[in-house]
């Protein structure tokens, strides 16, 4: 059975604490982007392990809701350890399975160990989710506990298979509930070498499980009636579907991460060297393939011609090759044939409706998926008034330049959009940096610093077809639990309200 020697056991769904073999003929295929001929894992999936995993993470819900909050703080810390003895192989299957190169997918495979400490931080998010009691009266006191939702499904994405899916699990976790994941059927095998690490953590049998699959696997899990919540990391139209699927379920949590149309503002007072380097590289990290990545950069007509000339140069400079090249490239390729053909298919629309190609995006000789950055400067007024044609996520190298005349046009063209996830302004004012951010709608809004990359500690999610407002990052713990209010009498001499009578005589 094809997989990556990097994998303990061939290709499996993990259910009730079992690994679960399954078929290699057919179903889902993952090759190295970098050399397509390379299967990573290849196996038949199986519909009917959705049911079956569903029923084990209900069973094992009650003793692992039940436990102490310590007790299952400590399996995250073991969670930790695990990760650490095994951080080579886990970056590795990242690097070879998603095309990233080995410097990012050793930062996401280190990610994972920090959304522990993260998590579990009192002053932090755990203090998010912390019982607490007020005074109601002088005999009567009020408390706010925390409840699990239940049995959460995790459905990840395949550029950031690890960190993203980990981003639900550790929280869903430490807050007590238990786990159905599907993972991308892009990146299958990162998703079973995550399985493999729980398995080795010892959690009790049924509260992680694995399923493996594509949309008909995905599609059969979020509408399982046993489910109580979905968190979901992945395109506008796949969470519209989950959403729509979801319409007679208001009670199930539906947390939501999708992608943007990130612009960057660049005004006539930016430092220009800063704002070029942080534009590029928010534009082409993961070669383009973070939810984000700067698609649009909005620059002021003073400093326009400046900046114009410098991007370009720097991102024709951009090395890229296969990830695991020495010394390390700046990006690899991109997930499949089908997304370099929609980087170039998007280049080409935007040209033939008036766009000016300033740095043209092609085909890499390169065997595998490859293909160069690229810089198409578009009129801006395409965005002002909403042309929605020029308002989509293109997941990779290609970014879209336009002019501003001042603030209020660059806030114009950044609103121009259905999504609403990640923004920057390049300015040393800082009235303009505060107007921008009380005037633009995004959920991660940075000064002088590009829209890709985000930390751990504050919260992360957008609006509009970005999110549903359930932000992750730290504040990920608010979709996990639930508030349950109590109060407590301390005295047993209830008083008689008005127009009530009682008699003591009445129980005796």
């Amino acid at each position: 059975m094809p997989h990556s020697t990097l994998l303990k056991h061939p290709p499996a769904d993990f259910i009730d604490g079992r690994w679960v073999d399954l078929d290699s003929a057919g179903g889902i295929t993952s090759t190295n982007p970098a050399a397509p001929g390379e299967i990573i894992w290849q196996a038949q999936s199986k519909i009917e392990h959705v049911d079956q995993a569903v029923a084990a993470a209900r069973s094992a819900l009650p003793g692992w809701a039940a436990l102490p909050a310590s007790d299952r703080h400590e399996s995250l810390r073991r969670y930790q350890q695990v990760v650490k003895a095994n951080l080579e192989r886990i970056a590795g299957l990242i690097c070879d399975e998603s095309g990233k190169t080995m410097a990012e997918s050793t930062f996401e495979a280190n990610a994972l160990i920090g959304k522990v400490d993260i998590t579990l931080d009192p002053s932090g998010a755990l203090g998010r989710i912390t019982d607490f009691e007020v005074p109601v009266s002088a005999t009567r006191r009020g408390i706010n506990r925390f409840k699990p939702h239940g049995v959460m499904a995790v459905v990840g994405p395949f550029n950031f298979p690890a960190h993203l899916p980990n981003g639900h699990f550790i929280p869903a976790l430490a807050a007590g509930n238990t786990i159905v994941f599907k993972p991308s059927d892009k990146t299958p095998a990162v998703g079973q070498v995550l399985a493999e690490v729980w398995d080795e953590v010892g959690l009790p049998p049924g509260v992680f499980n694995l399923v493996q699959g594509a949309a008909d696997v995905a599609a059969r899990l979020v509408i399982h009636d046993d489910l109580d919540g979905i968190l979901f990391t992945g395109s506008w139209g796949v969470g519209r579907r989950i959403l729509e699927a979801n319409l007679d379920r208001p009670g199930r949590i539906i947390a939501l991460e999708m992608g943007g149309n990130n612009p960057a503002v660049v005004m006539d007072d930016a430092a220009l060297r800063q704002a070029v380097i942080e534009c590029t590289r928010a534009g082409f990290a993961t070669t383009g393939q973070r939810c984000t990545c700067t698609r649009r950069v909005i620059v002021h007509e003073k400093v326009a011609d400046r900046f114009r000339k410098a991007f370009v140069e720097v991102a024709r400079s951009l090395t890229f090759g296969p990830g695991r090249t020495e010394p390390g490239v700046f990006m690899g390729p991109v997930i499949n044939r089908q997304t370099v053909q929609a980087v170039l298919d998007f280049q080409s629309r935007l040209a033939k409706r008036g766009g000016t190609v300033l740095l043209e995006s092609r085909r890499s000789e390169l065997p595998g998926h490859f293909v160069s950055p690229g810089l198409v400067e578009v009129d801006g007024g395409n965005y002002r008034a909403g042309h929605t044609e020029h308002d989509c996520e293109v997941f990779g190298p290609i970014v879209q330049l336009s002019v501003c005349r001042d603030l209020s046009d660059a806030i114009a063209q950044a609103n121009g959009t259905q999504y609403g996830l990640a923004a920057a302004i390049f300015t040393q004012r800082g009235e303009d940096a505060e107007r921008f951010f009380g005037a633009v709608r995004a959920g991660c809004i940075n000064w002088n610093t590009g829209t890709a990359g985000a930390s751990s500690k504050l919260a992360f999610g957008g609006l509009g077809h970005s999110g549903n407002h359930r932000p992750a990052g730290a504040f990920s713990v608010d979709y996990c639990a639930y508030p349950v209010a109590a109060m407590v009498e301390s005295s047993s001499d209830a008083a008689i309200p008005a127009g009530m009578q009682f008699d003591d005589a009445w129980i005796k």
